[in-house]
């Protein structure tokens, strides 16, 4: 199974960049993992926030082939804890999944397309959490996962 990881906007914290990054290395020794960053959509101060979610929900949904299945990080979503969640990533790729696609969308969300070709949502928070932190959060869950997986001693219980 691939994981790829989509985002809007570009994470312009070094300190946090290099943590992803980190991440990102570490996460490669278990799985096909990709980032794919949308860049920030121009000009938006002309755009309602529907327009934005609209556009954005086009660029998103362009990076997606029609095997891929997708869940959504969302407010929202199905909470997991850790272990939860690495069971989650076990009947993912027991059930053959080719490429589990996760996206992080804008400021204002999801529109309604993007929803709509969704297989699901995933809340990592009932806070709010900037968009660039939710990239390292959610990379390190998808490696605390995967060492869980493996009965790795990352992750304490």
């Amino acid at each position: 199974m691939n994981i790829k990881l989509i985002a809007i906007g570009k994470t312009d914290n070094k300190a946090l960049q290099s943590l992803i990054d980190d991440y990102t290395k570490r996460l490669s020794f278990y799985i096909k993992f990709d980032l794919d960053i949308i860049p920030d959509i121009k000009n938006v101060k002309n755009l309602s926030e529907s327009q934005q979610k609209e556009k954005e929900g086009e660029l998103i949904l362009s990076k997606i082939t029609p095997t891929d299945q997708l869940i959504l990080l969302d407010e929202n979503g199905k909470n997991f804890s850790s272990v939860g969640f690495s069971e989650e990533l076990q009947k993912k790729m027991n059930s053959g999944v080719k490429t589990l696609v996760f996206v992080i969308g804008g400021p204002y969300g999801f529109s309604d397309m993007v929803y709509a070709k969704a297989q699901g949502k995933i809340s990592l928070s009932l806070m709010t959490f900037s968009h660039q932190m939710v990239r390292l959060f959610f990379i390190e869950q998808l490696y605390r996962g995967f060492t869980i997986l493996r009965n790795e001693p990352y992750h304490h219980q």
